[in-house]
């Protein structure tokens, strides 16, 4: 009995990171399938959520919500300003390395502004949840406060994500231009904007996600949103990048690999196990789980 309590403790606890994964993903699949480039500063973001709320919270001592609610706006703004500044000027530029390139150089850029304001030290991030654990099967399976929202908000925030690209003006906007940006300039939707607001979404995602990382694994470093943003951009691939389902999927799968890889086979081989899976599936169907087959015109 106690195996099988052990083995649901495990399971929700991947469920619950990969929640977190999930909804990193959700920007990068976002934004790869509006813009067609990846946004590799985007696991730098989380880390600026995490460090806002940790300033709002923790050192001026004010209600969790009103911290996050802070946070999000923040990460909002510094998201739009990060499309706007770095890149934008190289939406037309000849060679897909140079936006990989500027990515790289913001997120390293994000990390040593982190460095210069709080310091190498790690921080004590306290949890924003206040919910008590909960006990199960006499006390053998306690499922904590933040796995418990955490799976929560992973579903919110898909279900909430879904509907409005299917069902709002913005978000068929959004569709458009990831099918065709020259055709629906044409159709007189804003590109700019439209790209813009994508970026917007996967930043305020990026904060919540920082939020939930941070009060599950409560330390908080310049180099945080570092491996969950890698993690988060092989769920995206593994799910099928471009697809909001897919991110999903992809991200509960990868935490639950994870942990349990943690706990059965070796806690120093769980990355590389996470990675040896997504080579596996990228040779059995390289376009990810829900991913589309695109053909090439000739």
């Amino acid at each position: 009995m106690v195996d099988v309590m052990s083995f649901v403790s495990y399971l929700l606890n991947g469920i619950s990171l990969g929640s977190v994964y999930a909804i990193i993903a959700l920007g990068y699949t976002m934004v790869y399938g509006i813009a067609k480039m990846l946004n590799f500063a985007h696991g730098d973001v989380i880390m600026v959520g995490g460090y806002i709320v940790f300033v709002f919270v923790s050192t001026l001592g004010l209600p969790p919500l009103l911290g996050i609610f802070v946070a999000m706006i923040l990460c909002t703004v510094l998201g739009v300003t990060i499309e706007r500044v770095a890149y934008r000027p190289l939406r037309m530029a000849s060679s897909p390395l140079a936006v990989l390139i500027t990515a790289i150089g913001v997120s390293y850029l994000l990390q040593n502004l982190a460095l210069l304001i709080f310091g190498a030290n790690t921080k004590s991030f306290t949890s924003v949840v206040a919910i008590p654990p909960l006990k199960l099967a006499d006390g053998q399976l306690t499922i904590s406060g933040e796995t418990m929202v955490t799976i929560l908000v992973g579903i919110i925030v898909m279900v909430c994500l879904t509907l409005f690209v299917n069902k709002t003006k913005a978000g068929q906007a959004m569709l458009a231009v990831s099918e065709d940006k020259g055709a629906a300039q044409l159709m007189g939707i804003n590109v700019n904007g439209t790209i813009a607001l994508t970026f917007a979404i996967g930043s305020a995602l990026a904060a919540v996600a920082g939020v939930l990382l941070c009060s599950a694994y409560p330390s908080l470093t310049p180099y945080t949103g570092a491996m969950p943003g890698i993690k988060a951009f092989v769920a995206a691939v593994f799910g099928g990048i471009g697809s909001i389902p897919g991110a999903m999927i992809g991200g509960i799968l990868l935490g639950v690999i994870e942990i349990f890889g943690k706990a059965y086979i070796s806690s120093q081989m769980a990355d590389a196990i996470v990675f040896g899976v997504l080579i596996v599936v990228l040779l059995v169907k390289p376009t990810g789980i829900l991913g589309r087959n695109i053909q090439e015109k000739v």
